[in-house]
């Protein structure tokens, strides 16, 4: 068999087209579950095949070739072909599957608490959650629904708003009826700030500083208090006693109704971004992306959000 008509190992193209998508290794591993190293020896595996280079690095990051260019948008075709008919025939054999893109915090704190609901309303859907602080591509990544706060615009993608949102301080009942009572908006200066330092946009939500200005308290406040790199856990610190959070209303809604977290003042911040239900049109179209949507509107409508 001449060497221009045998494929390349399935690994080595999983390989490739994932650092041609992330433009990493370190990103593509992290997609794969693998090691950096493992994905680096199946892209010089791979150009060992072609006998041409895929990529060159350009101030420690990755760029495509003209070659590795015209390649990847044949196997990222090709990928996405495949994807599309697992989907369409694993429904065909009656399996279900909704493939879920959303944050940690979000997911966490609001939709697994809710989702046992969905699966006995249709125990022949399976939802498969996964999150992720990026912007997924659902085209080429498989995925059928992503749930995020933004402004809903998404060329070549159909967006449904949830709920808007905002901000304004939570903390632990132990921490305001504490020997420091946490009563007025003085008392923040009396206090810990926790700090969700994922907020990256003005449409993640405000952060303290902008809270403190629209509060008319000095922003210098802003610049004390421990960090978390994810929302969940700044609230969690908070439910701990560990000091005063940030609460994004639709996060924190569930701890303020179970009694783990209660707002002790004001005012609320609204957030510039809303959550939206994003899909691709023709998953838009299917039963089981339609049912999904449909109770998680009645979720919000019971939630009072």
């Amino acid at each position: 068999m001449r060497n221009s008509d045998r494929l390349p190992p399935l690994s080595a193209l999983r390989a490739f087209e994932a650092a041609g998508r992330r433009m990493s290794c370190t990103a593509a591993a992290a997609d794969l579950f693998v090691t950096q190293a493992a994905v680096s020896h199946q892209i010089r595996a791979l150009e060992e095949f072609l006998g041409v280079s895929l990529f060159v690095r350009r101030n420690r990051k990755l760029a495509l070739t003209d070659a590795g260019q015209r390649y990847f948008q044949a196997i990222d075709g090709a990928f996405a072909a495949m994807r599309r008919a697992t989907r369409e025939i694993s429904e065909t054999s009656g399996e279900k599957i909704v493939r879920i893109s959303t944050l940690s915090s979000f997911a966490s704190k609001w939709l697994i608490p809710r989702l046992h609901r969905f699966q006995a309303l249709h125990p022949e859907i399976n939802p498969m959650i996964a999150t992720t602080q990026r912007a997924v591509d659902l085209h080429r990544e498989g995925i059928d629904v992503a749930i995020r706060a933004g402004k809903g615009v998404y060329d070549g993608l159909v967006s449904t708003k949830l709920m808007d949102d905002a901000v304004f301080p939570v903390c632990a009942p132990s921490l305001r009826a504490g020997q420091t009572p946490l009563e007025t908006l003085r008392g923040l200066a009396e206090h810990v700030l926790i700090h969700d330092t994922s907020l990256v946009s003005p449409l993640d939500g405000p952060d303290w500083g902008t809270w403190l200005e629209a509060a008319g308290l000095d922003v210098k406040l802003a610049s004390r208090g421990p960090g978390y790199s994810d929302t969940g856990m700044a609230i969690q610190a908070a439910i701990a006693g560990q000091g005063v959070a940030l609460g994004r209303r639709v996060l924190v809604a569930d701890d303020l109704a179970h009694g783990h977290l209660v707002r002790p003042f004001g005012p609320d911040c609204p957030t510039e971004g809303s959550w939206y239900f994003v899909t691709t049109p023709e998953a838009g179209e299917r039963p089981a992306i339609a049912a999904f949507l449909a109770w998680l509107q009645e979720e919000i409508a019971i939630a009072g959000l």
